[in-house]
């Protein structure tokens, strides 16, 4: 005789078991969406230039710690009301579902779902919005834009979400999520205009290449391992803890195919596309097509064949490279990490296409590879076309006002200063590439002997050991020599005259030369960077597509003043450590200083020096 009491006390442990496998699930794939803001930091940082590295490092930061405080505070809150209203439920609490764990794991869930959405916009303002203005959107998008269109989709509690009803179906956030951010970016972008230099006067457009293609690859493949959280994490229920069998798992394996498709097609359409267009297969085109291939199954991923994942896949990459030209050379609007043609379109056509390879057959109007019907009903789309475009026009009036409102006010982007000096110093006070090249020796420039290296240890006290080796195999000199002492000559130094020694060389010769310099008695130097032309040939490069011409080469110049050291002893360790023996490894000028005064003390001539 089975004991009552004994198969109560199993069930319920039964039942607690799959709760927690149901919350360990929702918590894991939670952790991995979150990790995805690591791979938009670095996508975008390798988009914009140097000088903007580490506004839009701060921008990823700030996207998650203002929009995960005002999401709990208002947006969760914003989007259970709205779906409610709209979809005839009840009111419900402001910033929950309820109050056990799992519902706490459910609102976390939701949490980083908007915080997806909303560190999209930050690439397509790069390089020239306000940190205030974009902290401010953030606010706004996190606490009202996304949780709107959130609650016409996902959330009604005690009803159901309007566009849902009317058979809209958005699986993982397609429009809801990447859609948003897409058309949120580029209405953002049109509105505080192009970045300085970026068009011409006769509305022709100038390449501004990002600074690291490994950093954009880098956030990619990152953004591909959280995707799979994305997507298959959306399938957050493992067991219904009521009935002991599978849930929203039962279909798990089918949603990690078609994400992994899609991604892989990605790649492909994009490369194709940019073969068809440039001749060359452009390595950001593919990155940007990977994730491009992933927004375009994320919305329909539980309701398309294998067939589908690859076509909407290939479809949703290979629009990328005209997208992007459209948005760049017909509408003029400099969206800088092409988040419309990545996040936007792709979204949208993956929303719209999806009838065609429908795993419900019939049910939704036939799927071309499912059902094997060549005939689609047009009602199959109409739910969808109808979706796209109320969540788009929501997201475009919403965003406008916020920047607009801005711009009324001339707060939206920084001044042309700022913008020409870069947003790293403007905003933050800090260069991200402070030098060039890595120094590692520093030397006394005030009459001490002391020469230290960067890693802490020193070369020497007193007098400097000049018995070391050129890169020849030669040495310097036997025994050692002060730097106000050896001659080449025997004589005094340069008969009382200053020289000032100019050299325009290679950035990664700098050490080299630093090092050369210090050995000759010379540490004193200033260095500028700067970019020319000479004798080394123009480079063609190709940045997303589109080929642009390098005459202008990045080079440092190094200037020193010399009144102590022998001049030719100067000009020749200068040549040892720049030299490569290619062309383009610089020149060396030397011409006469009238005068010099050293402001400490007050000493002129060659004393100053």
């Amino acid at each position: 005789m089975i004991d009552p009491v004994m198969l109560q006390v199993e069930t319920a442990d039964l039942e607690a078991l799959a709760t927690g496998m149901n919350l360990m699930w929702a918590l894991t794939v939670t952790f991995l969406i979150f990790f995805m803001h690591a791979g938009f930091a670095m996508l975008e940082a390798g988009q914009v230039r140097s000088k903007n590295v580490a506004n839009q490092l701060t921008k990823n930061m700030l996207t998650w710690a203002v929009g995960i405080g005002v999401f709990f505070v208002v947006g969760m809150g914003i989007s259970n009301n709205v779906g409610s209203l709209l979809g005839g439920g009840e009111s419900s609490p402001l910033t929950m579902f309820g109050e056990g764990s799992f519902d706490w794991a459910m609102w976390l869930f939701s949490a980083v779902f908007a915080m997806t959405a909303a560190t999209i916009v930050s690439g397509a303002v790069a390089g020239r919005a306000k940190l205030r203005a974009y902290v401010t959107y953030t606010f706004v998008l996190a606490a009202v834009i996304y949780p709107v269109v959130a609650g016409m989709v996902w959330y009604a509690p005690g009803g159901e979400p309007i566009l849902a009803a009317f058979g809209f179906a958005d699986f993982a956030g397609g429009m809801v999520v990447h859609g948003v951010g897409g058309v949120a970016g580029l209405t953002a972008a049109w509105i505080i205009g192009a970045r300085m230099d970026r068009y011409n006067e006769d509305g022709s457009v100038n390449i501004i290449p990002g600074h690291s293609l490994t950093f954009a690859v880098l956030g990619t493949l990152i953004l591909c391992f959280g995707w799979f959280g994305f997507n298959v994490g959306t399938a957050a229920t493992v067991v219904d803890p009521a009935t002991l069998e599978l849930a929203d798992f039962d279909y798990v394996g089918s949603v990690a195919m078609v994400t992994a498709l899609g991604m892989g097609l990605g790649a492909i359409g994009a490369s194709v596309a940019s073969l068809g267009m440039n001749g060359k297969v452009d390595t950001l085109y593919v990155a940007n097509g990977m994730l491009a291939g992933l927004v375009g199954v994320t919305g329909p991923t539980d309701l398309i064949t294998p067939m589908g994942a690859i076509a909407i896949g290939f479809i949703a990459s290979a629009q990328l490279p005209l997208v992007f030209r459209f948005v760049e050379q017909t509408l003029k609007i400099d969206d800088v990490c092409a988040v419309f043609p990545v996040h936007g379109s792709a979204g949208m056509l993956g929303l719209i296409l999806y009838p065609l390879w429908s795993i419900e057959g019939t049910a939704i109007g036939g799927g071309v590879i499912a059902g094997g019907i060549l005939s689609i009903e047009a009602g199959a789309f109409v739910p969808q076309i109808v979706g796209v475009a109320v969540i788009t026009v929501w997201t475009v009036v919403a965003t406008g006002a916020v920047w607009g409102a801005f711009k009324a006010v001339g707060q939206a982007r920084v001044t042309p200063e700022h913008e020409r000096d870069g947003l790293d110093l403007a905003e933050h006070g800090v260069d991200t590439y402070p030098e060039f090249g890595k120094p590692d020796v520093a030397a006394a420039t005030d009459g001490g002997h002391e020469v230290v290296r960067t890693d802490g240890g020193e070369r020497s006290e007193g007098q400097r050991d000049t018995s070391e080796p050129r890169s020849d195999g030669s040495e310097r000199s036997e025994g050692s020599r002060s730097s106000s002492e050896l001659r080449s000559d025997g004589g005094e130094a340069i008969d009382g005259e200053i020289k000032m020694v100019s050299a325009i060389i290679r950035p990664d010769r700098l050490g080299e030369v630093k090092r050369e310099l210090a050995a000759a008695g010379a540490p004193s130097l200033t260095v500028t960077n700067v970019s020319g032309r000479g004798s080394q040939p123009a480079k063609k490069g190709q940045w997303r597509g589109e080929e642009y011409t390098v005459d202008l080469h990045q080079k440092v110049k190094v200037e020193c003043v010399v009144a102590d050291a022998p001049l030719e002893d100067v000009i020749g360790a200068i040549r040892e450590g720049a030299n490569t023996g290619e062309p383009g490894d610089g020149k060396i000028f030397v011409t006469p200083v009238e005068d010099a005064l050293q402001v400490r003390t007050g000493k002129r001539g060659p004393d100053a020096v």
